[in-house]
């Protein structure tokens, strides 16, 4: 009998393994081949064709992201959090939507935010809509939901922002929240502290550096969607092949308001990534889910994810946390409702 303790590979380095998206994928495969062999051929036809549909929206995402990060155009985000209060909000809800972030520099940028003086109510537009909507986001969601899904994402990222932005203007000015961070910020993982001060430099590729920048962006970003797009289909495949439509229709189907409190709820603590979120919620709605529902499962799911709930507890108080998480369920179900009615 083999020596276990003697394998060339710890059981745990393998499980590390598998939890890359591309290993999961692979391992989702071979599980359908040796447990249902005579369907493996359909499902990577599926997840394929789907693949293959979204790769002009992956291409397009990946160049405006590369180009943004490239032009420095954080700064007109930055330049959202400057004047009136009133126009802070509106600018921040929008911006939120086209903030070109990776999740580890959101919270640093809000922390030098507050940190430099701004409203906690601009400053809360900007985070509600952040996480919802972004380019890739966008076209991501249109490739596989279709444009009236992807737009009405884009509305709702907005008004969620205003949404979330005025009532805790209100909230202020009934004298709540008027120390919102724990503790002074720190530098984020991606390097980024306070907004910077320099303009976009939009002929970005005159500059060798940001020219390289450009190239690491598309090759990085290009391979991040894919690799979670390729998953994402897979998973989707074995939902229509595998889950019954009936049960989704039971828990999640129908016209009325409980099947899309029920997809808030669940959104909540379930939400995968979004770029994985579309595709999945595309084969809900062909087995069933209602699109007011799908829209609350995925504006739910964008604000309590649990990298952007741990995120916002690190940064601020409990009230303040308590109340972000309140405005992100509570404008989930709404946009749902207002979804489904249009």
């Amino acid at each position: 009998m083999a020596d276990l303790t003697q394998a060339p590979r710890p059981i745990g380095l393998v499980l590390r393994g598998i939890k890359t998206p591309w290993a999961l994928s692979v391992a989702i495969l071979l599980a359908v081949a040796v447990l249902d062999p005579a369907n493996l051929g359909e499902v990577i036809r599926f997840a394929g064709a789907a693949l293959l549909h979204t790769g002009r929206y992956i291409l397009f995402a990946v160049l405006l992201l590369s180009y943004l990060k490239a032009t420095g155009a954080e700064v007109m985000v930055a330049r959202a959090f400057e004047g009136r209060e009133v126009r802070m909000i509106f600018l921040a809800a929008v911006f939120g939507g086209l903030a070109p972030f990776c999740s580890c520099e959101v919270i640093p940028f809000i922390a030098g935010l507050l940190a430099l003086g701004a409203p906690l109510s601009a400053v809360m537009a900007f985070w509600l809509a952040s996480p919802l909507i972004d380019p890739p986001t966008l076209l991501i969601t249109a490739g596989a939901l279709g444009w009236p899904f992807a737009i009405g994402k884009a509305v709702a990222a907005v008004a969620l922002g205003l949404f979330g932005g005025f009532a805790i203007k209100a909230l202020r000015g009934a004298g709540a929240f008027a120390s919102p961070l724990k503790q002074a910020p720190r530098r984020g993982c991606c390097g980024c502290g306070t907004p910077k001060a320099t303009a976009p430099v939009w002929a970005f590729w005159q500059d060798p550096a940001r020219r390289s920048q450009f190239r690491q962006e598309f090759v990085s970003n290009g391979l991040f969607l894919v690799k979670w797009l390729t998953l994402a289909y897979v998973l989707e495949a074995l939902l229509v092949s595998y889950v019954p439509a009936d049960l989704i229709a039971t828990v999640v189907g129908g016209e009325g308001v409980l099947p899309i409190v029920t997809a808030a709820l669940v959104g909540m603590p379930a939400y995968l990534n979004s770029y994985v979120a579309p595709p999945l919620l595309a084969g809900l709605m062909d087995q069933g889910m209602s699109a007011g529902a799908a829209m609350a499962f995925m504006v739910a799911g964008a604000v309590s994810s649990i990298p952007a709930m741990a995120a916002v507890w690190s940064l601020v108080k409990p009230q303040v946390f308590a109340t972000y998480l309140a405005l992100g369920i509570t404008g989930a179900i709404l946009s749902g409702i207002l979804f489904q009615m249009i």
